[in-house]
């Protein structure tokens, strides 16, 4: 895997508001700088660069934040100086000033082999940087090697930096990566207006909830993540009080199922797999990797013991074990189902679906039915799973 680099320019002001950077308006509850050094991060990158004209109290803030990520960070005021910090073998993931991009987008432009230029059609180019040629804008995003830094840094420092780059990338034969369809819809582009780039900010969180597919997600926890998330953001809710939120409902709802509720437990169990599953993507946003895969994993614990406990709770209502029994065929199903080197098919069964499954037959007073269902959409998954593997090996 190639040495990856970042390399973001912090250098325009925002629209309507003297003295601010663009890149420290806020974006998804932080500020846009670190919603880009953050998918930087997570496309591999381990050292990063801004490139500033002027250092700002917000900067330094914005930039103090993201080297507690454990990432590199330095502040740059040339070419030159962007060129010594950055090792020369170098692979250099360049992101424009102000630009609004998702994960997807991202790990797809950091994956291209230098020299590659992100571009869009000039008739589709309102969130471009500036024109290449007649009928191309950059759109963004590039990567290049790092004898373009040192290229630029051989030329006066009167040129703009951002754009040098940009133009000795073209000189050199770039390839032209034409930016997706999905990308626009999801928000890409560059935007240093405050109020439009709040709206932006919406759309490329409702992008992040879309990235999980499995049915359940898709027809039921992604509509209502949607919903959540701009709320959660706007409102500044921290990360950690939404998984306080999601696991203390998720052990109300345990305690309730013991207690041989399952109509109320399960419901519980419901809503602890929505706030935990939105509060794992907050927590992904605002770059809280371990408390994102906590809630994750806390998720995977719920539905376990919610469906053993109302396998308990349907066999002492029956007199028999085959409710137990059809709970312990299912978490065991899905488990390994899980754990099968295949990507996921929408329809496979997952715990956020066996939970969801689950609450209207308990619900219903059909707690047996369901489980026979959830179980039965698990074997058949994990069948489906070791059956693509074995294509695939």
């Amino acid at each position: 895997m190639p040495m990856l680099a970042g390399l973001i320019f912090a250098t325009e002001d925002a629209e309507g508001r003297a003295g601010t950077l663009a890149a420290t308006l806020p974006f998804g509850g932080m500020t846009l700088i670190e919603y880009q050094a953050r998918l930087l991060a997570a496309a591999g990158v381990g050292q990063m660069v801004v490139a500033v004209g002027r250092v700002t109290p917000a900067l330094l803030g914005a930039v103090s934040r993201i080297a507690k990520r454990e990432v590199t960070v330095d502040i740059v005021r040339s070419a030159e100086e962007a060129s010594a910090k950055i090792h020369p073998l170098a692979t250099v993931v360049v992101i424009a000033d102000g630009l609004v991009t998702t994960d997807t987008m991202l790990h797809a432009m950091a994956g291209e082999a230098p020299d590659a230029i992100l571009v869009t059609p000039e008739a589709e180019a309102s969130g471009a940087v500036e024109r290449l040629d007649r009928g191309q804008c950059w759109a963004g995003v590039a990567t290049l090697s790092a004898q373009r830094l040192a290229e630029v840094a051989a030329l006066p420092r009167e040129y703009d930096f951002q754009s040098t780059v940009l133009r000795i990338a073209v000189e050199a034969g770039a390839r032209h990566v034409a930016l997706p369809a999905s990308a626009r819809r999801s928000g890409h582009g560059v935007e240093r207006d405050a109020q439009v780039l709040a709206g932006r900010s919406n759309d490329v969180l409702g992008a992040l909830a879309n990235q999980r597919t499995g049915w359940a997600d898709r027809w039921f926890f992604t509509p209502i993540t949607r919903f959540l998330l701009p709320q959660l953001v706007r409102r500044e809710v921290p990360a950690w009080a939404t998984a306080v939120a999601g696991g203390g409902a998720g052990l109300l709802a345990l305690l309730t199922l013991g207690l041989g509720h399952p109509a109320p437990g399960m419901l519980l169990a419901l809503l602890s797999v929505i706030l935990l599953s939105a509060g794992s993507l907050l927590s992904w946003l605002r770059g809280d990797n371990v408390r994102a895969s906590q809630q994750e994993q806390g998720i995977l614990l719920l539905a376990v013991l919610s469906a053993l406990l109302l396998g308990i709770i349907a066999s002492l209502a029956a007199g028999h074990a085959t409710p137990f029994v059809l709970a312990l065929w299912g978490v065991a199903s899905n488990t390994v189902a899980d754990r099968v080197p295949v990507r996921p098919r929408p329809w496979y069964a997952s715990a956020a679906s066996q939970v969801l499954l689950l609450t209207p037959f308990a619900l219903l007073g059909l707690a047996t039915l369901g489980l026979a269902l959830a179980t039965l959409h698990a074997v058949v998954s994990l069948a489906a799973a070791v059956e693509a593997s074995r294509h695939k090996a």
